[in-house]
């Protein structure tokens, strides 16, 4: 539900009355000796620790630089009651990220452990440490890292931090931890700079998500506060929606009004979003002529497309490209695009400016084109019930072609013609138009499209050891992502990070060689890898027999799903399909045993598993394709048992072991 706060001087607050946080951020709270003596948690019986409370006190305040930053003071006070709980959350890191566009940081770490005995220990400053967790393209996500002194099951631990962030007419308030939380509270004091909302009659209101909060309530020196209890931990899984989307938060943004009706709310941006994209799509003369000369003698209306995509693609420079970087002087020298003409003569801009150019160069050629807005399925899943374009985060082109829409992505390095991101894909899109409402799904790529295609040729010695060589190649999402993940890499970090994934899979024992990268930032061509192995041990030897795994792409690899029971529903990124071809040379003397081969099945109509197992007229070779399709994307949580069942079933045909022995007769 929507909720309207009353704050008269919303926009009337300066800087100079950003005052200190109250006294209480820097005093421990007393502890309740209920809480002292609790034996037990309150809200989930087999919980290893509970916490009694997590409070947030949030802000604006000057960043010292004549900026304005988001300061949330955050205070957890958690009861540990047993070894698990002191191995799980008597370590803590809290994570804080570096963009292009902007960081967060974390500051003012303190925390204590009291010991069942009545005793206090501080943790020292000294022990709190930095480490750096993710880097990837201009992302670095790191973390304060901290293990809190003397704890053991029964102690009361309690920390507290200062997150500082970019300010934001927008803020996501996250209700759920990895621990259940008796009482979770937020002290907001609303945005005192007016650029972060949308006018001076905008009010501060909020959308809880997944949960249940209290309205908001004044508080002193100007903060209003909500609550929520008994909140149950959140528990991640695998192939579950992206957390937001599932787990309880509390959005607050800025609006004049909470009364908006949805669909006349979306006509409205609409209609903005055509205005809008009407002058940025601006046509001259020149661009009508490069349309002409880059479409040629191309008759049908994708072929048209697909060369005004490869042309934005290859021939205009993207600013922020990972892999074609510009240097700090040739940025100084950028002018400024205010046109698609500008883009087309300056030969450089940004993912929007290449856009816009290829939807003008469209627009030449006669095609109907449009400004759209987008949402992230990989952050949430956008309702278009709630009026306001918060989720609508990314900004295109699209071009009518028949009856759909058809988005176009000129400036995404790797993105073959027709796909685009996964998280844009299969989503409402809101498509700007002067008098209709439009929301059209956007396309999915195909399973065939996105495939991983496996070969090896391989040879097995008579003590069980396999050799031989493997060519991988990627196409489509998971092509995309192996680039996204390798290129801004140096040669010799991309051969390690192939090195330890195949290890983390085959083992230690497994000896690799001659590892070769392709295409690695290649804009068409497919990633592929390749590379030599020598696997001791990979056959388990018993007498004169040999038991052997054929399917060597499969060897090491889990299950998909190995729990029982589903707290989630099931989401798949996108749909792929996979194609192993292995040929295993036997040793010398040694045939199949009266082998049989693992079971083609289908999952319903979203998947497809067949598996051939054959051996060579002359007996010396073993021969084994597996072809996988999956098509499903999202999956109620009421369909787990079946599904699992279908990814246990391909787990076990994976792991099926053939029999060899010596001095066996040939199976025909």
């Amino acid at each position: 539900m929507t909720r309207q706060l009353p704050l008269a001087r919303l926009f009337c607050l300066v800087l100079f009355s950003l005052c200190a946080l109250p006294a209480y951020a820097q005093d421990w709270k007393p502890l309740d000796p209920a809480h002292v003596t609790l034996k037990a948690p309150t809200i989930d019986k087999d919980a290893d620790a509970e916490a009694i409370f997590w409070e947030v006190r949030m802000q604006d305040e000057p960043d010292g630089y004549g900026s304005i930053q988001r300061a949330l003071n955050h205070y957890v006070r958690l009861k540990i009651f047993t070894e698990r709980g002191v191995e799980q959350h008597g370590k803590v890191d809290i994570y804080y990220f570096t963009l292009r566009n902007g960081s967060s940081n974390v500051s003012n770490i303190a925390g204590r452990t009291y010991k069942p005995d009545g005793t206090m220990v501080e943790l020292k400053k000294d022990a709190v440490f930095d480490r750096e967790v993710v880097k990837q393209g201009g992302l670095k996500l790191k973390a304060k890292n901290f293990a809190l002194p003397a704890v053991t099951p029964g102690c009361i631990v309690e920390y507290r931090w200062k997150e500082t962030l970019p300010a934001s007419a927008y803020e996501r308030l996250h209700l759920q931890r990895e621990y259940p939380i008796q009482l979770v509270k937020y002290y907001v004091r609303p945005a005192s700079d007016v650029g972060l909302a949308s006018g001076p009659s905008a009010g501060m209101r909020s959308m809880t998500f997944h949960g249940q909060t209290t309205p908001f309530v004044k508080e002193p020196n100007g903060f209003w506060s909500t609550t929520a209890t008994n909140v149950p931990a959140f528990k991640e899984e695998p192939r579950m929606p992206p957390e937001d989307a599932v787990r309880a938060w509390v959005l607050l943004y800025y609006a004049a009004s909470d009364k908006l009706v949805p669909q006349e709310y979306w006509k409205m941006m609409g209609k903005k979003l055509n205005e809008e994209f009407k002058g940025l799509l601006k046509v001259n003369d020149d661009v009508k002529k490069a349309a002409a000369s880059i479409i040629g003698d191309a008759a049908e209306p994708e072929q048209k497309l697909q060369r005004l995509v490869e042309y934005c693609r290859t021939k205009i420079r993207y600013i922020n490209d990972p892999v074609n970087k510009m240097s700090e002087e040739e940025r100084k020298k950028l002018k400024e695009n205010k046109s698609p003409a500008d883009t087309l003569a300056h030969g450089y801009g940004y993912k929007l400016d290449i856009n816009l150019l290829c939807g003008a160069l469209a627009l030449a050629a006669g095609f109907d084109v449009r400004g759209i807005r987008m949402p992230d399925r990989s952050d949430i899943f956008f309702d278009p019930n709630f009026p306001d374009d918060v989720f609508l985060d990314a900004r295109g082109v699209a071009v009518k072609l028949g009856e759909q829409w058809k988005v176009l992505d000129a400036a995404s390095r790797y993105m073959p013609f027709g796909t685009q991101p996964w998280e844009h894909e299969g989503v409402q899109a809101l498509v700007g138009d002067p008098k209709e409402l439009i929301f059209a799904r956007t396309g999915i790529t195909p399973a065939e499209k996105s495939q991983i295609k496996r070969n090896a040729q391989l040879r097995l010695s008579e003590d069980g050891t396999l050799e031989g060589t493997v060519r991988v190649v990627y196409t489509g999402h998971p092509g995309i992502r192996e680039k996204q993940e390798l290129d801004e890499k140096s040669d010799s970090e991309r051969e390690e990070y192939l090195r330890n994934n195949l290890k983390k899979r085959l083992g230690s024992e497994a000896e690799l060689s001659e590892i070769k990268l392709e295409n690695v930032t290649d804009q068409f061509k497919p990633f592929t890898y390749s590379y030599k192995f020598k696997y001791p041990g990979y056959a388990e030897r018993t007498g004169k027999r040999l038991f052997v795994q054929p399917a060597f792409f499969q060897k090491g690899v889990g299950p998909m799903f190995s729990t029982s029971a589903r707290q989630h529903d099931i989401y798949f990124n996108y749909a792929w399909t996979e194609d192993d071809a292995i040929n295993i040379e036997l040793p010398e003397g040694y045939s199949l045993d009266n082998a049989e081969a693992p079971n083609s099945f289908t999952i319903g109509q979203i998947g497809d598993y067949k598996v051939r197992l054959a051996i060579t007229k002359d007996a010396k070779t073993l021969i084994y394709e597996r072809k996988f399709k999956f098509e499903g994307m999202l999956f109620p949580k009421t369909t787990y048992s079946e599904l699992k069942r279908a990814f246990d079933q391909i787990h076990q045909q994976d792991n099926h072991a053939v029999t060899l022995k010596q001095g066996a007769a040939a199976v025909k």
